[in-house]
């Protein structure tokens, strides 16, 4: 019989296979990008990804197993859409925009798959397990409000400038044809212009 044990295992060993391929998209993206401040905040989720690799290598010990990974499926996926997105929009003013909102879909993802193993480690009675948890989830909900930041101060303005009906961006200053108002928003849980992000 399948036990909450065997599916934390399968979870652990998903996220594994996740946070690992997550380490080579990410300097890619970095190198997609063209707003500094964006490059910068993917190459310091990527020292934070490497760390997270070694914590869930230290989890599986906590449960006496050796780490290893299983396909995981979603991350493929995503991984994948962002590809495409970054190669349809390179050299568009809505790439960083279209960036941010593909690495907020693995985002949250990661927070999703890191609450439900965090809660299940507690439920396991291993405290250690659930705490490298914790810091893990942590750390991908702050690389969050990251983006979510740098979407909201300038870049989902910035991708409003497309065309001026030529096929040449806007100028600096011109009106976006359409509603004013449609912006490529990343995948928030807020409007907010005034997030913080924690440290």
């Amino acid at each position: 019989m399948k036990t909450l044990k065997n599916l934390f295992l399968d979870e652990l060993a998903d996220m594994y296979d996740a946070e690992q391929r997550i380490v080579k998209a990410l300097p890619k993206m970095a190198k997609a990008a063209n707003c500094e401040d964006l490059k910068a905040a993917i190459k310091s989720h990527l020292k934070e990804t490497e760390g997270h690799v070694k914590k869930l290598k230290q989890v599986f010990q906590c449960f006496d197993k050796k780490a290893k990974g299983k396909t995981c499926e979603a991350t493929v996926g995503l991984l994948k859409e962002g590809e495409d997105i970054a190669a349809e929009f390179k050299g568009s003013p809505a790439i960083n925009a279209a960036l941010i909102g593909a690495a907020q879909k693995v985002e949250h993802y990661e927070i999703a798959s890191y609450g439900c193993l965090h809660e299940w480690a507690e439920l396991l009675d291993n405290q250690k397990a659930a705490g490298l948890l914790q810091q893990i989830l942590e750390q991908e909900k702050h690389a969050n409000e990251s983006l979510n930041e740098l979407a909201h101060s300038s870049l989902n303005e910035e991708a409003l400038g497309e065309s001026n009906g030529n096929g040449s961006p806007d100028k600096p200053g011109t009106k976006a044809p359409g509603n004013p108002r449609r912006i490529v928003r990343p995948v928030g849980t807020s409007r907010s212009r005034g997030l913080s992000v924690k440290r």
